[in-house]
């Protein structure tokens, strides 16, 4: 039994697919496929049944994935009792982080760290929360920075800022200069928003339902820029949280006066795993609200 093939198995588990689980491990599929079923001879069991495209765990797989995943967490902590002996911060974190936070925060937040803890290696990985989510069970990220809400009991999450959201509007919009307008307002207007798959989006339907807005979607995008763009043009509102206001932007922002009208973001890691003295250190770099209202001010 190696300790990739345990890897490879929680991979699959995590991801119900041999494929998509050869990708998150970056190894080649026969390859992964061979050494599972390398894994499941020496056990006599079969691990999982194969169901076409999909992917199932056996009752035998069910009973064995657990303790995979404690194996894996004890190699990590005996890496990180080692590192641990070191008295300056060295090693390795790998930080994922959601699209509508990456390019505001993480700019000056690397740098900042990077300046710091010059030996430190820092790999930073742009993706949505579902993707996130399943990085942190197999270990390939350590910290995720997201934004709530965040219904998974196997993370420990530190809040690091709520933020307020922001109507963009036409400069010609009737309430365009508003100092703060309630989401009622926008009733029957059109909206322009981030498409499924992003945590933004579910916040923004949440705050339009608890105002009983039914938005109506005229465009759907992955990027803030292109809902901007969009607005700016005439095509719909839009909401945004205060950390991408462009002020470059032909768009008019004005804050939503509903209380629950926010965005609160948090690090999260996967609950009763080690850590070495730089992924410490990087979660102690994240969690002070003055560092952070630092870096975003100093946003171009």
């Amino acid at each position: 039994m190696e300790f990739h093939q345990l890897r490879y198995v929680c991979a699959i588990a995590d991801t119900g697919s041999f494929s998509r689980a050869a990708e998150r491990c970056h190894v080649a599929q026969p390859s992964l496929s061979q050494q599972v079923l390398k894994l499941e001879e020496d056990l006599g069991s079969r691990l999982f049944d194969r169901l076409g495209r999909s992917v199932r765990l056996t009752e035998a797989g069910r009973a064995f994935l657990p303790h995979a995943r404690s194996i894996l967490q004890q190699l990590e902590a005996a890496r990180t009792g080692v590192e641990d002996k070191r008295t300056d911060v060295r090693g390795s974190v790998a930080v994922g982080v959601i699209p509508t936070i990456a390019p505001y925060l993480m700019p000056q937040c690397v740098a900042a760290f990077s300046k710091k803890h010059a030996e430190a290696k820092l790999r930073i990985v742009e993706e949505t929360t579902p993707v996130l989510v399943e990085s942190l069970r197999n270990l390939s990220i350590d910290v995720a920075i997201l934004s709530l809400p965040l219904r998974h009991k196997e993370f420990e999450i530190f809040p690091l800022r709520t933020e307020p959201l922001f109507a963009v509007l036409p400069k010609d919009h009737p309430r365009a200069g508003a100092r703060s307008l309630s989401l009622k307002e926008l009733r029957g207007e059109s909206f322009v928003m981030l498409r499924d798959g992003h945590c933004f989006r579910d916040v923004s339907v949440a705050a339009c339902t608890r105002a009983k807005v039914n938005p109506r979607i005229a465009f759907e995008s992955g990027q803030f820029s292109s809902l901007l763009g969009m607005v700016a043009a005439g095509v719909g509102v839009s909401l945004v949280p205060e950390m991408a206001i462009d002020k470059t932007a032909r768009c008019s922002y004005v804050r939503i006066s509903d209380v629950q009208a926010t965005r609160t973001i948090v690090a999260a890691v996967l609950r009763g795993r080690s850590f070495n003295r730089v992924q410490k250190a990087f979660l102690e770099h994240l969690e002070s609200p003055a560092r952070l209202n630092h870096w975003l001010s100093r946003r171009v």
